[in-house]
């Protein structure tokens, strides 16, 4: 689990294709602390496992499936990513409940500067829109927000100038995908509450 609190701006440094998928390396000084073969570690969104760890330095694998859900299969080598490792047990919970599980991708409609920060608008897939709800929670891009405006087809977030710096929303433009991961919480509700309706009907 993580909590959307990115440690670092890291750098692809390498794409290898592969048969189905395709192996990234990554560069994370922070990241790598301590990193060894099988950890888990969020790029973009999107939780990775560490194959190999060298320095600062480690490669992870990404099945297509990923590729086709993400936006992963955008990145190239001098790409910006955001990097988190999973947070630890009895540690604050800064952000909200990540899962790396990223549900769409939506694009970077437009930026609105102002002196202390950012409004960004970011399209939302239609399926994903019951989910996102103004001053809820939403990962964009493996980053914690809060939702300012919710709407059918887009929703805005404010940015402060710690965010601008520190991640790659400070850099993509409009027209530029994210990795989209709505709260999971909202998910299971969703759930239980459809299967508490259908046995309420069964029982009619």
């Amino acid at each position: 689990m993580f909590t959307g609190i990115v440690e670092e701006l890291g750098e692809i440094t390498a794409v290898e294709t592969l048969d189905g998928a395709c192996r990234f390396r990554l560069r994370g000084p922070v990241v790598t602390e301590g990193a060894k073969h099988g950890d888990s570690i969020a790029v973009n969104g999107v939780c990775l496992t560490v194959v190999e760890h060298q320095g600062d330095e480690f490669t992870a694998d990404v099945m297509a499936e990923t590729l086709n859900r993400s936006s992963l299969g955008a990145l190239a080598v001098g790409s910006r990513v955001n990097l988190e490792r999973p947070t630890a047990v009895g540690s604050r919970l800064g952000g909200h409940i990540v899962q790396g599980h990223v549900d769409g991708t939506g694009k970077i409609l437009g930026r609105e500067p102002s002196q202390h920060w950012e409004i960004v608008t970011i399209s939302l897939p239609a399926d994903l829109s019951r989910y996102v709800v103004e001053k809820g929670s939403i990962t964009v891009d493996g980053i914690s927000l809060t939702v300012v405006d919710a709407a059918d087809d887009h929703f805005t977030v404010s940015l402060i100038p710690t965010t601008l710096a520190l991640t790659t929303l400070g850099i993509k433009q409009p027209g530029d995908p994210v990795n989209l991961e709505v709260d999971v919480i909202a998910k299971y509700v969703e759930r239980m509450l459809g299967a508490r309706a259908t046995g309420e009907e069964a029982t009619r």
